[in-house]
């Protein structure tokens, strides 16, 4: 997987990778990643990507890693019980 830009964010760690033929967006926080995969035949310019992050989708994105969290804190609590 090639590394081909990361995209600055003051929260996240946002990167786009390109592997057998996919662009895939990555956006991390905490030890959490939520990754997107798009063809690439679907995109013809990276800066797209990059324009279309907006904040409606940074704020899902966080509001998915909340219920991630959540739900890996449930899972370990119940071991531990």
């Amino acid at each position: 997987m090639r590394l081909v830009k990361q995209i600055p964010h003051e929260r996240f760690l946002i990167q786009i990778h390109q592997y057998n033929g996919k662009f895939i967006l990555k956006v991390e926080l905490d030890g959490f990643e939520q990754i997107y995969k798009i063809a690439e035949t679907d995109i013809t310019n990276l800066d797209l990507i990059e324009n279309n992050i907006k904040t409606s989708f940074l704020s899902n994105c966080l509001s998915r890693f909340i219920e991630m969290r959540d739900d890996w804190m449930n899972l370990i609590t119940l071991k531990i019980k």
